[in-house]
């Protein structure tokens, strides 16, 4: 299991607004999304034929171009 070492940010209420962690532990989160996320490509979709891990990552990069880099 993944530790994470959060810091969380207060409001002036004192009530928890956000969490800060270090930038090497996102980014391992970041992987771990992204195998869990081009592993779900790679599987048989009820109706859809399979595509190989090649095709996966490239639909995969065409999303994060697309949705998150923007």
């Amino acid at each position: 299991m993944l530790k994470l070492h959060k810091d969380y940010i207060l409001d002036e209420n004192q009530q928890p607004i956000a969490v800060r962690i270090p930038i090497a532990e996102f980014e391992q989160i970041e992987e771990i999304l992204e195998n869990y996320g081009l592993a779900a490509l790679i599987e048989e979709p009820e109706g859809r034929e399979r595509i190989s891990k090649t095709e996966a990552q490239q639909y995969y990069q065409l999303l994060k171009d697309e949705y998150v880099d923007s």
